[in-house]
């Protein structure tokens, strides 16, 4: 995105970060589980809200969208699901969205919940609940090769990429990371790295999509060291159709009960 585009964290509820978009006089949010540090955050900076992205149903993305659209009569945009209300334009796979002078591309990555999509300019991605930093998003209603197969197409995006996930859960799931894959040494140097950054009160997010594909279990199923511990713990679920899958399922579920 361009320079004048300014992307910060608005930190909400224990562990949400909800993003503000801003050019120093209009600005978006995305996923706005909580509208009052939102309203404080604008007010704050002197911006005027003119839009709202949402990637997903869930309370914690959707719960301040009718406080805010009701102060402010801004636009909505969100996947084609009519939990979410109110939206003023359902998009899908290849639609764009024009925000403050940048086009952003919408990809569907079901898997944490069918509905689920991603918003991508170039060099950025807003990506909900799917990819995490270090992790990724459980799978609640859709299957595990439906999230891989999501994970597959963000992991196929340019590796400078810019990850704006919506929760600070980083440290945990690079623990996990390291259960999962325990001679990684860039994993090694990344945990310290963000557990320098958590005693700082720094957020660990955005990160790199480079940084997913050297240490994020989750986008390396294809990862020898990755399949050898899942073999080695016996959690690799052969009862999949494709290897792949067996891998990305059996790294889900024992990250569920981790």
């Amino acid at each position: 995105m361009a320079a004048v585009l300014n992307v910060e964290p608005i930190p909400a509820f224990s562990d949400n970060y909800i993003w503000l978009l801003h050019n120093d006089i209009d600005a978006f949010v995305v996923d706005p589980g909580d509208a009052a540090p939102v309203f404080a955050a604008l007010s704050e900076r002197n911006l005027s809200l003119k839009g709202i992205l949402i990637t997903h149903h869930h309370f914690d993305h959707v719960g301040g969208i009718a406080a805010l659209t009701e102060a402010t009569q801004c636009e909505v945009w969100g996947p084609e699901n009519p939990q979410i209300t109110p939206v003023t334009h359902r998009v899908k796979e290849g639609d764009t969205v024009q925000i403050l002078g940048e086009t952003l591309r919408v990809i569907e990555v079901p898997g944490h919940t069918l509905d689920h999509i991603a918003y991508l300019a170039p060099g950025i991605l807003f990506c909900g609940d799917t990819l995490f930093a270090g992790g990724c998003g459980r799978v609640f209603e859709g299957t595990h090769p439906m999230m891989r197969n999501s994970l597959a197409k963000l992991r196929s995006l340019d590796p400078n990429t810019k990850i704006y996930c919506a929760h600070e859960y980083t440290l945990a799931n690079l623990n996990f990371a390291l259960a999962a894959d325990p001679s990684n040494v860039a994993l090694s140097d990344r945990i310290r790295h963000c557990q320098s950054l958590r005693e700082q009160n720094i957020p660990t997010v955005p990160s790199r999509l480079a940084d997913e594909l050297a240490t994020n279990p989750f986008m390396r199923w294809d990862a020898s060291s990755v399949i050898e511990t899942l073999v080695a713990e016996s959690k690799l679920l052969y009862a999949q159709n494709d290897h792949n899958d067996a891998v990305f399922a059996g790294l889900r579920q024992w990250k569920d009960t981790f």
